[in-house]
């Protein structure tokens, strides 16, 4: 699969997901700007059947290359960032995991049980992005401890695997010269920004500004009962330049850390 064919395929599932991330897109692309994305993320767990390397098949394939690690110490996260070794306008691919090994053996268990009732047949690395929840119909109580734990681990259990969010390239964007800029627009018209650690997660010294709307809710179905639960999100990236001229290309662990809770319920509730 292409490139392009990938990122299409991976939105039209998202905006499924995510209605407000179309809307918003709409509202840049009426104020005169093309809407192109910085990166798209994804979650996982560290099982190797669906570990970081099994979800980035499809980007290997399309000619994507690992270019950066990072480590999440308190939500005990691993992730890896990859970019198109030719093509410098596609996103950028982030994929992280849950340690669940730091986790009790009550998590364990639950993330194994998951990921065992996976048909085999369904476990195939070059589609694993596009097939959301591969299990049974997920428990509310199972859910709910879960997120005791790990919020990340409660929002998988439910969403499964598919693109967490996707990220719009403020320094392409026609009308607006800052993060700043983008954030107020956004409010302006509605939405609400993910607050944890301030609405702009970064600083230009570290060369990497982002913010986030935070993730829409739908209804899911559990045995016990219909719950609204957060889905995913739509997140804005402006890049600094580094001393040589070219926009510094990675990710700032600590700025990750806050926009992850973008989908975290109690922000939700707050």
């Amino acid at each position: 699969m292409t490139t392009t064919a990938i990122f299409e395929k991976l939105w039209k599932e998202y905006i499924q997901r995510t209605p407000s991330a179309e809307k918003i897109k709409e509202l840049f692309t009426h104020k005169g700007n093309q809407v192109f994305n910085d990166h798209v993320a994804f979650r996982t767990f560290d099982d190797q059947r669906v570990d970081i390397e099994v979800l980035a098949t499809p980007f290997i394939e399309a000619g994507y290359v690992e270019c950066g690690t990072y480590t999440f110490e308190a939500k005990k996260l691993y992730a890896k960032h990859y970019e198109h070794v030719t093509d410098k306008n596609a996103p950028r691919v982030f994929i992280s995991q849950l340690k669940t090994k730091e986790f009790s053996y009550e998590l364990q268990a639950a993330v194994k049980k998951m990921i065992d009732r996976i048909p085999v047949d369904a476990l195939i690395p070059s589609a694993l992005v596009f097939k959301g929840r591969l299990w049974e119909q997920p428990s509310f109580e199972v859910y709910k401890k879960l997120q005791a734990e790990s919020e990340y681990a409660a929002w998988l259990y439910v969403n499964g695997f598919c693109s967490n969010h996707f990220t719009v390239d403020v320094n392409k964007l026609e009308t607006f010269d800052s993060l700043q800029e983008v954030n107020e627009f956004i409010k302006e018209n509605g939405f609400k920004m993910n607050a944890s650690g301030g609405e702009i997660k970064g600083t230009p010294e570290e060369l990497l500004e982002q913010s986030s709307v935070l993730a829409d809710r739908i209804p899911v179905k559990f045995k016990e009962v219909t719950k609204e639960i957060t889905s995913c999100y739509y997140e804005f990236a402006f890049r600094h330049p580094m001393q040589n001229g070219t926009l510094y290309s990675g990710f700032i662990a600590g700025s990750a850390d806050k926009i992850f809770e973008s989908t975290d319920m109690k922000l939700q509730e707050a």
